[in-house]
C-alpha cells in the first residue's frame, strides 16, 4: 500500500516490496493485508514497537499463514498497524498512530489488530489476518462493522508470528462478508471436525445480562427468529472468578514470552500496558496454579454445555466503541467490562464468529456465535444464514 493513498492509516508506511504468489487458487482475485506481527518476506516485523522494528532483520520467508494465502491466489497489499506488542484492545499506538475507524471516525477502531480491521472496513483489502489473544479480532470486527473469526485454538498456524500468550494466541480473519470469511478460513484451517451436524441454539443468560438496554435489544433483534434454550455460561465459577483466572493465565503466558523483553530493554511503557506488565511480572506460581485449575474446570463445564451441537448466541463486547477523546475513566473501565465476555472463547479454546448487528448511537455493534472446538466453518455458515450474507 502506497502511504499517501492510505487515507485511513491502516497500513505501516513500509517501502513497497512485491510479494509474489500463485495466479490461481480459491482466493484468486482477492487482496489481503497482514498484521505487522506476522513475517512477510522482504519486510521487517515491527510488532507495533519501535525497539522491535529497529532490531528486526528483513525477513526471507513468510509466516505459514501468509504463505498459505499466497499459494491460494491471494494478493498481498501491505502490513497493517497493531497496538504495541499486540497487547491492547483499543487500536491506539503511541508511536505509530491510530487507524481511522471507517464506520465511526470519531471512535476507536479496536485493537490490537486495528489496521487489519480498518483495511477491510475501508475497502483497501478484501480480507486480512490479525491475531486474537483476548479479543483482538472480535472487538475490532464489532467496532468497525465487519465480519471476524477467532478460530479454534491451534487450528491455524502461528509459525512466523510474534508470540504474546501462547495458550490464547490465534490467527484470526476479517472480511466484509461471510462468503469471503468462509473462503479464507477454508484455506487456512481446512475442513471442520465432526461437530454441529444438528445445531442447537443456546441463549447465554449470564452473558446477555451484562448488557445495557440498547445492546440487549440489538442482541435480541439479531436472533429474534431463532429457537433457543437458556443456559448459564459461567457456571459455579461466576463472572468475576472466570475473569480473574483469565487475567492470571494470560499474564503467566506473557511473563514467559514478553516480560523479559519489556523490562530487559527498559522500553518506555504507555499508560495501561505499564500496569499490566507489572502485574504479569509479579504473578506467583501459586496464583497461576489456581488460575489454571479454574480454566480447566471452566473448559469442562462449557464443553458439557455445548456438547457437539451447541451454539451460543452471544454478545461480543458490552458496548459500541468509545470516542477517541473519551475521559480516562472510560479507557480504564471498558476493558474490564468487555473482557468478561471476550474471555469465554479464549479460556476454552473455542471458535467465535463476529457479525454486524446494526448501529447504536451511530456506531457499529456486533453479535456472535460461539461453538464447539473444530466447528469454525459451520459457525460461519450458520452466521451467514442467521445474520444475512452481506
Amino acid at each position: 500500500m502506497v502511504p499517501d493513498q492510505d487515507r485511513f492509516h491502516a497500513f505501516m508506511p513500509y517501502p513497497h516490496v512485491p510479494v509474489p504468489g500463485s495466479a490461481t487458487g480459491p482466493l484468486a482475485g482477492l487482496t489481503f493485508a497482514v498484521k505487522d506481527i506476522f513475517d512477510v518476506a522482504g519486510y521487517r516485523t515491527g510488532c507495533g514497537c519501535p525497539l522491535k522494528l529497529a532490531a528486526s532483520d528483513v525477513k526471507n520467508s513468510h509466516a505459514t499463514a501468509v504463505q498459505q494465502l499466497l499459494d491460494a491466489g491471494g494478493l498481498f497489499v501491505g502490513k497493517t498497524h497493531t497496538d504495541e506488542l499486540a497487547w491492547s484492545m483499543y487500536g491506539m499506538n503511541a508511536h505509530f498512530g491510530t487507524p481511522i475507524n471507517p464506520a465511526a471516525p470519531s471512535r476507536i477502531p479496536g485493537g490490537s489488530s486495528s489496521g487489519s480491521a480498518v483495511a477491510v472496513a475501508s475497502g483497501q483489502a478484501d480480507f486480512s489476518i490479525g491475531t486474537d489473544t483476548g479479543g483482538s479480532v472480535r472487538a475490532p470486527a464489532s467496532f468497525c462493522g465487519i465480519w471476524g473469526l477467532r478460530p479454534t485454538h491451534g487450528r491455524i498456524s502461528l509459525t512466523g508470528c510474534m508470540e504474546l500468550a501462547a495458550s490464547f494466541d490465534t490467527c484470526g480473519v476479517f472480511a466484509r462478508d461471510a462468503a469471503t470469511l468462509a473462503r479464507v478460513t477454508n484455506v487456512l484451517a481446512g475442513p471442520d471436525d465432526d461437530v454441529l451436524q444438528s445445531p442447537e441454539f443456546m441463549w447465554p443468560v449470564d452473558m446477555a445480562d451484562q448488557l445495557g438496554a440498547a445492546q440487549r435489544q440489538a442482541l435480541d433483534a439479531a436472533f429474534a427468529a431463532v429457537p433457543r434454550r437458556d443456559v448459564q455460561v459461567y457456571g459455579s465459577i461466576g463472572i468475576a472468578g472466570l475473569y480473574s483466572a483469565f487475567l492470571k493465565c494470560v499474564g503467566a503466558d506473557i511473563a514467559r514470552s514478553t516480560i523479559p523483553f519489556i523490562f530487559g530493554s527498559r522500553m518506555p511503557l504507555a499508560r495501561g500496558i505499564d500496569g499490566r506488565a507489572a502485574q504479569a511480572r509479579d504473578l506467583t506460581e501459586a496464583e497461576v496454579v489456581v488460575a489454571n485449575e479454574v480454566r480447566g474446570r471452566f473448559t469442562t463445564h462449557i464443553t458439557q454445555v455445548l456438547g457437539k451441537n451447541g451454539v451460543l448466541l452471544a454478545p461480543v463486547v458490552h458496548d459500541i466503541p468509545f470516542e477517541l477523546d473519551a475521559p480516562v475513566e472510560v479507557f480504564d473501565q471498558y476493558r474490564h467490562l468487555s473482557q468478561p465476555l471476550l474471555c469465554i472463547a479464549g479460556m476454552a479454546g473455542l471458535p467465535q464468529v463476529t457479525m454486524p448487528a446494526g448501529l447504536i448511537e451511530g456506531a457499529p455493534y456486533g453479535v456472535s456465535l460461539i461453538g464447539p472446538k473444530g466447528s469454525d466453518l459451520a459457525l460461519i455458515a450458520l452466521a451467514a444464514r442467521l445474520g444475512g450474507a452481506k
